[in-house]
């Protein structure tokens, strides 16, 4: 079915725009005038020449996501619809490829498809916990408040995972500038002082020559180095998607001296935030805890989940078999206990992310100030190393010549 772009006014005259999917114009502009709009403009949309080839059409952002759940829980919150909402995001839709999938998704219900059985057809774009939650608020008819929810969970994940993300971006980029500067230090730089010093003759301090022979190294080796980082890196990867990797690489980075505290700090946030989510929306515990461990993004804590979910499955409370492992400090075991205790642990749990939203805010923060004068003692002696290296002969030089 072709694809129609449109402009029209409102009583008022004011002009608004969209695109309709429609077997002719003239369905186009009955649609108009249902929605009380005098057509001012109809015409076919072009094709897009590269609408076939996947990955150059834009992907589905997290943001994405996160409007689509706001607006479609303000729409059914005002008593439209399931399938009425979903049409108004199509054609309010700009990114083509999120269009698409609301297409699917509508066509999905319309055929008499749950909502929720609809999204799982793009676990790319929506997750267990998104098809969960939103499968609990179709049982429950609380959709509007589950998105709501949704949304707001969502938020506060991508801020954890943006403040994550921005304190290791900056030592990444000084790192990877300083390599840069050092390798062509050692290519490009040394090798013209080390012709001068040959016409000048004379012994070179022995910094000198440890440095020339490290460029020496480093220029002859340069095709070899660059192919031994690209197979390290491709090894490692490798290694990492293995069982046994990925469980060793995710317990050594929980337990490293600063960064180690963030990553378990981020965890705690994130687990329990997701898990008092779930349990608010009505998910069962046990389905809940099977989502949160999927999407805890370290082995070492999904671990310690499956085995509270071995624990509650035996009978026994959630506090207990997260007591026993290292991962989750007692304060948030003895906070849960309470929770469970008095039949409000959902709320206990979103009470204990707040708390560490603000711990790793405070991570972040300590973080960055400790990473900034270590970049700037490794820059020091490195690259400031390898030139007064270089300038010791001609210091000497100047110090005979004034003798």
């Amino acid at each position: 079915m072709p694809v129609y772009l449109w402009e029209g006014k409102n009583k008022k005259g004011d002009k608004q725009k969209g695109e309709l999917d429609a077997a002719s114009e003239d369905a186009v502009r009955a649609h108009l005038n249902r929605l009380r709009l005098t057509p001012v403009k109809i015409k076919k949309k072009p094709k897009d020449l590269f609408e076939n080839v996947s990955f150059l059409q834009p992907k589905v952002t997290e943001k994405d996501i996160i409007i689509f759940a706001r607006q479609f829980s303000t729409m059914i919150d005002a008593g439209l619809p399931i399938i009425q909402c979903i049409d108004i995001q199509y054609g309010q839709q700009k990114n083509p490829t999120f269009k698409k999938i609301l297409k699917n998704i509508k066509d999905s219900v319309e055929s008499g498809s749950t909502l929720a059985d609809s999204l799982k057809k793009f676990p790319k774009e929506f997750d267990d916990l998104f098809v969960n939650m939103v499968a609990a608020g179709e049982a429950g008819g609380i959709l509007d408040t589950i998105l709501r929810r949704l949304a707001a969970y969502m938020e506060k994940a991508s801020k954890l995972k943006k403040q994550v993300k921005g304190a290791m971006t900056y030592p990444i980029i000084v790192l990877i500038v300083a390599a840069l500067v050092i390798a062509v230090i050692l290519v490009f730089v040394i090798p013209v002082f080390k012709e001068m010093f040959e016409d000048m003759g004379g012994q070179l301090p022995g910094p000198t020559l440890i440095v020339i022979s490290i460029s020496n190294f480093v220029k002859s080796k340069i095709l070899y180095i660059l192919l031994g980082i690209v197979l390290f890196i491709i090894a490692f990867k490798r290694w990492y998607k293995t069982a046994k990797g990925r469980a060793l690489v995710d317990d050594v980075l929980l337990k490293l001296p600063i960064f180690g505290i963030l990553l378990r700090k981020v965890a705690i946030a994130k687990f329990t935030r997701t898990m008092g989510t779930m349990l608010a929306s009505g998910v069962a515990i046990l389905e809940a805890l099977d989502i949160v461990a999927k999407t805890s993004g370290n082995k070492t804590v999904e671990t310690s989940i499956y085995r509270v979910r071995s624990g509650i499955a035996e009978g026994r409370t959630m506090a207990d078999p997260l007591a026993e492992g290292d991962v989750f400090p007692a304060m948030v075991c003895q906070m849960i206990a309470v929770g469970e205790s008095t039949g409000a642990l959902d709320a206990m749990l979103e009470k204990i992310a707040d708390f560490y939203d603000d711990e790793v805010d405070q991570a972040v923060e300590n973080l960055t100030s400790m990473i900034e004068p270590f970049m700037m003692v490794f820059l020091g002696l490195t690259i400031g190393g390898l030139v007064v290296s270089m300038y010791l002969p001609i210091f000497k030089m100047a110090g005979m010549v004034g003798g």
